[in-house]
């Protein structure tokens, strides 16, 4: 019984000694994850040391490592809880692969190059409806429509271009516009962020990084959306560095779309920072009226083109939405929508009075209210900085802003569960669901928390007004 007693008041458990089998617990994650999941990080996850309170767990790169902190960690910690109520936290440990066979990669490997091509080809085919002639050309958007035609004039004279601005706002649109004026004359390669990681996950996991290298570093015009998704990836980053300089010496063109300026960019290298910003920033702001009026205008011209139908909507309908949307270009389009569906089923030409009972729902204070906002309000107001919210750090002066930011977005924004967590450095949805229970039920508990929880809403509606 002494030996026993010994046993649970040590506080580092033995080889010997030890409670949990790891193989059980893999059993659990393959059954939780998912086959596909479980198949490509998890089931590479090692059992180095158990303590009474927390785990040191071996992993085989930096990659692996951050990858699975970011999209996993807490509901493994939920899943070995299971096993062991005692434990609170999990630390990872990088165990080096045996790179002792990396030289055997045999000639006829060089082929595999024609399934990266492949799948390149599926997911990222140039819109041909994405071009210069639809574009629809405003004062917030015409400094970027500019010199997105001036580089297909001069390569390499503005390199890299980088676009930025907010969702919705037409930088896929230009990116992809470049991509259709060069591509007869230019080996033009077009690829999401998202894309880009999923290829290098996948070479790493086959051995195959010297095609991916190759087959990225020949374009003589390299167009890549949405970069903000690498932050955080400290060796995607790190390849992300490496094909961006190899294609700079080489005098390729570069064009390049985030969500905002390369130096706001969090958890992004600073190296990489200054590459982007060396080049020619070029910004797209929210539209102004004019240029809503002419979009819904345009988008009403080409419906009645395609389904060949009389679409009646007035100037004062027309003026209204444009007035009314807050948002992005994306939304106002999908508002229009809503709008000359309802006419169709009811077979009535809308006035105002009808959209504002259409859309009652959509034109609220709190729909223009973003992640963004509440973000930058949170950490405002508990005087802490945005970078640092959005870190791995798992203090509690970070953790309870962090949480109640979660919260906020998912009481007072249209974003889903898992869009959340990705604009909180790529957590996972299940962690947005933990914050916001743990919010709820600490708004209902604790008077400090339904009063800062009160004074930030008050904020974010203030600005709205």
């Amino acid at each position: 019984m002494e030996k026993n007693n010994f046993k649970k008041q040590n506080a580092y458990v033995s080889e010997e000694e030890k409670t949990l089998d790891w193989n059980e617990i893999q059993t659990a994650f393959k059954k939780t994850f998912g086959t596909e999941i479980y198949t490509s990080w998890l089931q590479k996850i090692s059992l180095v040391k158990e303590y009474n309170d927390y785990l040191i767990l071996g992993v085989p790169t930096r990659f692996f490592r951050d990858w699975i902190v970011s999209r996993y960690l807490d509901k493994i910690l939920e899943q070995v809880k299971n096993f062991k109520l005692s434990l609170n936290r999990i630390e990872f440990k990088i165990i080096e692969e045996d790179k002792s066979n990396t030289d055997l990669i045999k000639i006829e490997e060089i082929n595999k190059i024609t399934e990266i091509k492949d799948s390149i080809l599926n997911y990222n085919r140039l819109n041909p409806k994405l071009n210069f002639n639809n574009f629809i050309k405003g004062k917030s958007n015409d400094i970027a429509l500019s010199y997105s035609k001036k580089v297909c004039e001069h390569l390499s004279r503005y390199n890299p271009l980088y676009i930025c601005g907010g969702v919705g706002l037409g930088k896929t649109h230009l990116l992809n516009a470049i991509g259709l004026e060069l591509q007869s004359e230019n080996n033009v390669m077009f690829i999401s962020a998202e894309r880009f990681m999923y290829h290098f996950i996948k070479s790493i996991k086959k051995n195959d990084m010297v095609n991916f290298k190759d087959f990225f570093r020949k374009s003589s015009v390299f167009i890549i959306d949405d970069i903000q998704f690498i932050r955080g990836k400290e060796s995607l980053q790190e390849e992300f560095f490496h094909t961006f300089n190899s294609l700079m010496d080489k005098g390729s063109q570069i064009i390049i779309s985030a969500d905002r300026s390369p130096m706001k960019l969090d958890r992004i290298q600073e190296r990489i920072k200054s590459r982007l910003a060396g080049g020619l920033v070029v910004d797209i702001e929210s539209p102004d009226l004019e240029l809503k009026k002419n979009i819904i205008n345009k988008k009403i011209l080409e419906i009645q083109d395609q389904f060949k139908e009389n679409i009646n909507l007035n100037e004062d309908v027309v003026n209204f939405i444009a007035n009314e949307s807050k948002t992005n270009i994306r939304e106002l389009i999908g508002i229009l929508n809503r709008v000359i569906a309802f006419s169709r089923v009811n077979n009535k030409e809308l006035v105002v009075s009808d959209c504002r009972n259409i859309l009652k729902d959509i034109f609220s204070q709190i729909k223009v209210i973003t992640v963004d906002k509440i973000q930058n309000v949170v950490s405002n107001y508990f005087n802490i900085p945005l970078s640092d919210m959005l870190s791995q750090r798992r203090s509690r002066p970070l953790a309870r802003p962090r949480q109640i930011a979660m919260y906020l977005a998912k009481k007072m924004t249209t974003r889903s569960l898992p869009e959340i967590g990705r604009r909180f450095a790529n957590r996972d949805h299940t962690t947005v669901i933990h914050a916001v229970k743990t919010i709820t039920r600490l708004f209902d508990q604790d008077d400090e928390m339904k009063k800062n929880i009160n004074q930030i809403k008050s904020l974010l509606l203030e600005q709205h007004q």
